[in-house]
Protein backbone atom coordinates (compact mmCIF):
# COMPACT_ATOMS: atom_id res chain seq x y z
CA UNK A 1 0.00 0.00 0.00
CA UNK A 2 1.26 3.52 -0.72
CA UNK A 3 1.82 5.86 1.68
CA UNK A 4 -0.95 8.04 1.61
CA UNK A 5 -0.17 12.06 1.92
CA UNK A 6 -0.33 13.34 5.95
CA UNK A 7 -2.93 16.13 6.06
CA UNK A 8 -0.26 18.43 7.22
CA UNK A 9 1.50 18.40 3.35
CA UNK A 10 -1.80 19.49 1.60
CA UNK A 11 -2.75 23.53 1.70
CA UNK A 12 -5.93 24.36 3.57
CA UNK A 13 -8.42 25.67 1.55
CA UNK A 14 -8.34 29.01 3.55
CA UNK A 15 -4.38 29.53 2.54
CA UNK A 16 -5.11 28.63 -1.05
CA UNK A 17 -7.74 31.36 -1.20
CA UNK A 18 -5.49 33.81 1.14
CA UNK A 19 -2.73 34.23 -0.68
CA UNK A 20 -3.84 35.84 -4.15
CA UNK A 21 -5.05 38.82 -1.41
CA UNK A 22 -1.93 38.68 0.55
CA UNK A 23 0.37 39.28 -2.63
CA UNK A 24 -2.40 42.08 -3.35
CA UNK A 25 -1.99 43.27 0.19
CA UNK A 26 2.07 43.11 -0.32
CA UNK A 27 1.66 44.83 -3.45
CA UNK A 28 1.42 48.65 -2.02
CA UNK A 29 3.71 47.91 0.98
CA UNK A 30 6.44 46.99 -1.39
CA UNK A 31 8.89 49.90 -2.26
CA UNK A 32 8.08 51.45 -5.47
CA UNK A 33 10.64 51.31 -7.98
CA UNK A 34 11.31 53.58 -10.67
CA UNK A 35 10.42 51.59 -13.54
CA UNK A 36 6.63 50.91 -11.29
CA UNK A 37 6.16 54.64 -10.63
CA UNK A 38 6.69 55.05 -14.41
CA UNK A 39 4.74 52.14 -15.15
CA UNK A 40 1.90 53.92 -13.24
CA UNK A 41 2.46 57.50 -14.77
CA UNK A 42 2.32 55.78 -18.17
CA UNK A 43 -1.04 54.35 -16.98
CA UNK A 44 -2.32 57.71 -15.92
CA UNK A 45 -1.32 59.10 -18.88
CA UNK A 46 -2.95 55.89 -21.59
CA UNK A 47 -6.58 56.82 -19.00
CA UNK A 48 -6.36 60.23 -19.69
CA UNK A 49 -5.84 60.18 -23.15
CA UNK A 50 -8.50 57.47 -23.72
CA UNK A 51 -10.70 59.93 -21.23
CA UNK A 52 -10.46 62.69 -24.08
CA UNK A 53 -10.08 60.47 -27.13
CA UNK A 54 -14.13 59.36 -25.83
CA UNK A 55 -15.43 62.82 -25.17
CA UNK A 56 -14.44 63.64 -28.69
CA UNK A 57 -16.06 60.68 -29.74
CA UNK A 58 -18.70 61.49 -27.40
CA UNK A 59 -18.84 65.06 -29.22
CA UNK A 60 -18.63 63.87 -32.62
CA UNK A 61 -21.29 61.01 -32.34
CA UNK A 62 -24.04 63.34 -30.81
CA UNK A 63 -23.11 66.25 -33.87
CA UNK A 64 -23.62 63.26 -36.36
CA UNK A 65 -27.15 62.56 -34.64
CA UNK A 66 -27.61 65.99 -35.15
CA UNK A 67 -27.17 66.54 -38.50
CA UNK A 68 -28.80 63.18 -39.10
CA UNK A 69 -32.13 64.36 -37.55
CA UNK A 70 -32.04 67.54 -39.61
CA UNK A 71 -31.65 65.70 -42.75
CA UNK A 72 -34.43 63.55 -41.96
CA UNK A 73 -36.20 66.99 -41.43
CA UNK A 74 -35.34 68.28 -44.56
CA UNK A 75 -36.46 64.96 -46.14
CA UNK A 76 -39.84 64.72 -44.69
CA UNK A 77 -40.52 68.40 -45.95
CA UNK A 78 -39.47 67.45 -49.40
CA UNK A 79 -41.92 64.33 -49.53
CA UNK A 80 -44.48 66.12 -50.88
CA UNK A 81 -42.68 67.46 -53.67
CA UNK A 82 -41.44 63.99 -54.47
CA UNK A 83 -44.02 62.46 -54.79
CA UNK A 84 -45.42 65.13 -57.38
CA UNK A 85 -42.38 64.37 -59.16
CA UNK A 86 -43.83 60.46 -59.35
CA UNK A 87 -46.95 61.28 -59.97
CA UNK A 88 -45.19 64.05 -62.69
CA UNK A 89 -43.18 60.81 -64.12
CA UNK A 90 -46.26 58.22 -64.36
CA UNK A 91 -47.97 61.04 -66.06
CA UNK A 92 -45.38 61.29 -68.68
CA UNK A 93 -44.49 58.05 -68.84
CA UNK A 94 -48.82 57.41 -70.01
CA UNK A 95 -48.49 60.58 -72.21
CA UNK A 96 -45.06 59.19 -74.18
CA UNK A 97 -47.28 56.00 -74.56
CA UNK A 98 -49.99 57.93 -75.78
CA UNK A 99 -47.69 59.84 -78.24
CA UNK A 100 -46.58 56.27 -79.29
CA UNK A 101 -50.14 55.23 -80.31
CA UNK A 102 -51.02 58.19 -81.82
CA UNK A 103 -47.91 58.54 -84.35
CA UNK A 104 -48.47 54.56 -85.18
CA UNK A 105 -52.25 56.09 -85.92
CA UNK A 106 -51.36 58.44 -88.15
CA UNK A 107 -48.80 56.65 -89.93
CA UNK A 108 -51.42 53.76 -90.73
CA UNK A 109 -53.78 57.02 -91.67
CA UNK A 110 -51.11 58.13 -94.15
CA UNK A 111 -51.09 54.43 -95.38
CA UNK A 112 -54.60 54.58 -96.16
CA UNK A 113 -54.97 58.34 -97.44
CA UNK A 114 -52.43 57.26 -99.92
CA UNK A 115 -53.61 54.20 -100.63
CA UNK A 116 -57.08 55.86 -101.20
CA UNK A 117 -55.42 58.60 -103.60
CA UNK A 118 -53.62 55.88 -106.20
CA UNK A 119 -57.38 54.79 -106.48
Amino acid sequence: MADAPSDASLPVEEDVEKQPSKKVEDGPKAPMTKATAEDYKLLEKMNQVTIQKYGDMRTITSNIATSMQNLNDKFKSLQPYLDQIDQVEESVANLEQAAYRLDAYSKRLELKFKQLEKR
